[in-house]
């Protein structure tokens, strides 16, 4: 028999559970599309913190603004929340998943029209220490 009410027991085992996660940082309802992060994703998972910053910095896409971003929230919640060195930090996971589109209609001719979707995108990037 589990001693304690319910809620204390769950109450304490999300904080073990809150404990051991990962440094974690969120970029929701990104205006880029979910593939083309993907492939700038792809570049900087697995690398260290400042490998994937170097990276960042001198790559021409759009979305490397808002990963770099987002990897610096990730190395700041890393370093505040958890107390980790942040020389020893590597990405581990990296993730950009699809969001909702916005949707357009563009009048063309002949009185027809098209539908315009602006993809959006949630990406997710997870930081471990070697």
């Amino acid at each position: 028999m589990a001693k304690g009410h319910r809620s204390q027991i769950k109450r304490e085992r999300n904080e073990l559970e809150r404990q051991s996660r990962k440094p974690t940082a969120h970029a929701r309802y990104v205006r880029i599309s979910p593939v083309k992060a993907k492939y700038l994703l792809d570049l900087i998972r697995g690398k260290d913190v400042e490998q994937a910053l170097g990276i960042l910095i001198y790559t021409t896409n759009k979305a490397s603004k808002v990963v770099e971003k987002t990897v610096r929230s990730a190395m700041a919640n890393a370093e505040n929340n958890k107390g980790m060195d942040v020389a020893k930090l590597y990405i581990e996971t990296a993730i950009a998943n699809q969001g909702p589109k916005m949707k357009k209609i563009k009048p063309r001719g002949k009185g027809s029209a098209d539908r315009i979707e602006k993809k959006t995108s949630h990406i997710t990037i997870a930081l471990n220490s070697r």
